[in-house]
């Protein structure tokens, strides 16, 4: 009899071991406070404010400003950003950025949450710091992903949220 396949996922990357992600169990041993408060109402219940779209506007842009200066300071490379707005009811912007190696992945997602803290009211919601492989930081209307520069070549994120390219006539 044939065992089932385990409800995980492998990256073999050259050069580096093999990593096997949970998704099933994913986030769940490790789920802080932050983690169930992070929905509309609970926000609003700690006292942020409903406003128009021009000032949410504003606001993801602020948030991006600090996002770009942050990752700036902490010499992240290859930065790149995607505007969304239009595209995707997730968020305005998404950035994308690169660590030369998993500690300093690790540290510019920490870095930048903790830069973001004051001017969000809570941190930054995080996932995949403990790999530092690719490392996701929800500053809610911006989304950073930090990679290892094999890892970012791996899944190629920017091309899903380029804009296509025309339809070429074969003849």
């Amino acid at each position: 009899m044939q065992q089932p396949e385990p409800p995980h996922s492998c990256v073999k990357i050259a050069g580096q071991p093999l990593r096997c992600y949970d998704f099933k169990r994913a986030g769940t041993a490790r789920e802080t406070p932050e983690d169930r408060t992070l929905n509309a109402d609970n926000l609003l219940a700690q006292g942020a404010k409903t406003t128009n779209s021009r000032a949410q506007a504003g606001r993801s842009d602020e948030i991006l400003h600090l996002v770009l200066k942050s990752l700036d300071d902490d010499k992240a490379e290859d930065v790149t950003q995607i505007d969304l707005r239009g595209k995707s009811s997730v968020a305005d912007w998404m950035v994308v950025c690169s660590g030369r190696s998993s500690r300093q992945v690790t540290s510019i997602a920490e870095k930048l949450s903790e830069r973001l803290k004051p001017e969000l009211g809570h941190a930054a919601r995080m996932e995949g710091k403990e790999q530092g492989d690719w490392v996701l930081v929800d500053a809610g209307d911006v989304i950073v992903h930090i990679f290892r520069p094999e890892v970012r070549e791996f899944y190629q994120i920017e091309k899903m949220w380029q804009d296509p390219e025309p339809a070429k006539r074969l003849s």
